[in-house]
């Protein structure tokens, strides 16, 4: 059986995890290498069960280092290839995703977050957001996606696949132990009948044709053997993302003009955030929300005009400061006051994003 598994709009009710393994076959990803570790495993479950009807592929690795590296090479060989992880075994992915990196190779990462240091917890946390955008052995240059709802972990990751694709970076979509295992409605669709163009693959190596006689050889390196030499390629490498990241960078915003208060959040937190601004403006109170949807590349000129906006501005994660560290450097040279919610490792819900803004208001 070959095609994907929904034509037309299907409006189901499943968990985040199993919203990703439709994404993907809707993307028309080709094959997954991965490795179990919860709250992510659910996603290997599901792929793993359709790929045999949809003519994909899945191989299962001794570790994430692995899985990492496998990724890398289906992309070489031509396949849009993915893999997903969380916790300790994002830590190992940092290796070969420092390699893709330098290699300009569009693997694709679904991260779904746990508690930390270490092993920690396997429910919940936001307390990836360093490590994933900028944990590898480089400068970060990689897409980080961090969507709220379901409808989003659906319609991004299927934009994840096009992004890695035409830009040629790693791209990472960055969820929850919370999105993992929800249940919510949401819509599933063909992306191609919506008029979305999917980013072909191709080939790396294994290219037809005689290298520097039919076309041009291809050079696929990670390592270098002067300072001068790597310092010029990163040159070039960084000229690059910066001259992108603006066409990639994506937020959402709320009430941002004259706002006494501007919330911001990502992920399932930035979900809450959005309830609590919702109900605080139906009160008449002036809040706004800023909810950045790539968190690498922040969209920086977007945050600075709305936080130059605003009175006071109050960052809300599920983390101890990482989403604060990120605004922190976008707004920088901004006076506006900036107040914390912070709980790591901890849900946040409206009710107390409306009680600390309430503080904050006065």
């Amino acid at each position: 059986m070959s095609g994907i598994p929904v034509q037309g709009d299907k409006r189901v009710f499943m968990t985040g995890n199993e919203v990703l393994a439709y994404a993907t076959i809707a993307a028309r990803a080709e094959i997954m290498y991965g490795y179990p570790i919860t709250p992510q495993n659910e996603i290997m479950h599901y792929w793993t069960r359709m790929a045999p009807k949809y003519g994909k592929g899945f191989l299962q690795t001794e570790d994430e280092l692995s899985a990492g590296f496998a990724t890398a090479g289906g992309v070489l060989a031509g396949k849009k290839a993915f893999t997903a992880t969380a916790g300790p075994g994002n830590v190992l992915m940092q290796e070969p995703m420092s390699m893709c990196e330098m290699m300009r190779l569009p693997v694709v990462v679904f991260v779904m977050q746990r508690g930390g240091p270490s092993t920690a917890t396997v429910i919940y946390s936001q307390q990836e957001v360093n490590l994933t955008t900028y944990g590898g052995n480089g400068e970060g240059l990689r897409v980080v996606y961090s969507p709220s709802t379901h409808q989003e972990l659906y319609a991004y990751a299927i934009k994840a696949f096009n992004t890695a694709w035409r830009y040629r970076y790693p791209t990472f979509l960055l969820a929850d132990g919370y999105q993992a295992k929800l249940r919510e409605p949401v819509t599933l669709y063909d992306p191609v009948e919506r008029g979305v163009e999917l980013i072909p693959a191709e080939k790396y190596v294994g290219r037809p044709g005689v290298p520097g006689e039919d076309r041009e050889p291809g050079h696929y390196r990670n390592t270098y053997n002067t300072e001068e030499e790597l310092y010029a390629l990163l040159q070039e490498r960084v000229a690059e993302y910066e001259r992108v990241a603006p066409e990639i960078a994506e937020h959402e915003a709320l009430g941002v003009d004259g706002a006494d208060l501007l919330v911001i959040a990502h992920g399932v937190v930035g979900r809450a955030a959005k309830q609590a601004v919702e109900q605080l403006r139906g009160e008449g109170m002036k809040v706004g929300l800023f909810r950045p949807i790539t968190l690498r590349p922040m969209p920086v000129a977007a945050l600075r005009n709305a936080v130059a906006k605003a009175k006071k501005i109050m960052v809300v994660e599920s983390a101890q400061g990482q989403l604060g560290r990120l605004v922190r450097e976008s707004i920088y040279g901004l006076t506006t006051e900036m107040f914390t919610l912070y709980k790591p490792g901890m849900g946040v819900t409206p009710e107390e994003v409306v009680a600390r803004s309430r503080e904050l208001i006065g």
